[in-house]
């Protein structure tokens, strides 16, 4: 049975208060007052406290800034090819840190089996994952897998892959490394597309050591669930450009969560064998508040029964793929602090597509 048996996450070194971040988007956004206070309500009224960024032009003064122009219109503004070298010359390090916290007294780096890397926020060739193997000094067998460009449920993608590679090998360790740098696709033109961007988005890696474990406290993987509604296909897009990846995130996003979700997770727990009564701990993405709330009236959720996703919303802000490690590893400090014996985890994401992604497990 494969077992999640670890997970650490990881944050760049450049903390902003939302307080900042507002600030940033303010004098960029806001051609008036009133604009500039309707701002300012929407990012006090988003739960976010702080998140983090490669960049530390977000809360510096404009003669200090390093990756955007230090004019007040941003122009030159950074087009494709400057972000994806700063997004070549940043991840890499971060990921490592974050693997290496996740592996240490478990196994030696020289014992991974099979690397899987996901982001939606950065691609090249040679990518993340050969970038990692040479850091790591990692097998030249290492069998390796590249999670691209799906969005926020990737990391239950990823999670998936890692469960079938257990299966198909008995000593796999399996490391699932999500690394997004959200913030290095800011966008300067007023839509509301790009204000719920800026809004909400943020850097952060998350690592996951999975395998056949019987022995060692953790996660068991036991089934996945998957789910597609193309209706909401144009509310919720992350394309290329020129000028970088560019999100489309429409105010419906909520509602077709709202509408579709509790549907949703009544199919994964039948399809399970499983109620909502089975249930002791739900992971959620942490998409954004409104996000949050809609899950919690649709399901009849409790207080408190989302407080981990809450939680990672308001410390980090959304991390894409990276979020829902946050909120997994979360849980998991509350298990091990109150010596739980045995749990009942049922996550879920959702992304582009709009696409919902399940996943339960057994803490044992």
């Amino acid at each position: 049975m494969s077992k999640i048996t670890s997970i650490a996450t990881g944050n760049p070194a450049y903390g902003h208060t939302q307080d900042e971040l507002y600030a940033f988007a303010d004098a960029v956004y806001s051609r008036d007052s009133i604009e500039s206070r309707k701002l300012k309500f929407v990012y006090r009224q988003s739960g976010i406290d702080k998140r983090y960024s490669v960049l530390a032009d977000f809360s510096v003064p404009a003669e200090e800034r390093s990756f955007f122009s230090k004019s007040a219109d941003l122009e030159p503004f950074p087009d494709l090819e400057k972000r994806m070298r700063c997004y070549n010359d940043t991840s890499v390090d971060l990921s490592v840190k974050t693997i290496k916290d996740c592996i240490n007294g478990k196994i030696a780096a020289a014992d991974i089996t099979h690397l899987i890397t996901v982001s939606c926020t950065g691609m090249s060739a040679p990518g993340l994952d050969l970038q990692i193997m040479e850091a790591m000094n990692l097998s030249a067998e290492l069998q390796r897998t590249s999670v691209n460009f799906m969005g926020c449920y990737a990391a239950i993608h990823g999670l998936k892959m890692a469960h079938a590679f257990c299966k198909a090998y008995p000593d796999a360790n399996v490391v699932v490394v999500c690394t997004e740098l959200c913030t290095l696709h800011f966008q300067k033109e007023s839509t509301h597309n790009n204000i719920m961007s800026s809004l909400l988005f943020s850097d952060g890696c998350g690592a996951m050591l999975v395998q056949n474990d019987t022995q060692n406290k953790g996660f068991s993987l036991h089934h996945f669930f998957s789910q597609v509604s193309f209706k909401g296909k144009a509310d919720m897009s992350w394309e290329l450009s020129s000028k970088g990846f560019l999100m489309t995130l429409t105010g419906y996003v909520p509602e077709l969560i709202k509408e579709d979700f509790d549907v949703l997770v009544t199919k994964a727990l039948q399809s399970a064998g499983k109620t909502k009564k089975d249930i002791s701990h739900w992971c959620m993405h942490p998409g954004g508040k409104k996000i949050l709330q809609v899950i919690e009236e649709s399901m009849q959720l409790q207080p408190g029964e989302l407080k981990h996703s809450y939680e990672v919303l308001k410390n980090y802000g959304n991390m894409s793929s990276a979020s829902i490690v946050f909120v997994l590893q979360n849980i998991m400090k509350e298990l091990e602090e109150h010596n739980t014996t045995t749990a009942e985890v049922f996550g879920a994401a959702f992304g582009p597509g709009l696409t919902m992604e399940t996943f339960l497990a057994t803490y044992d």
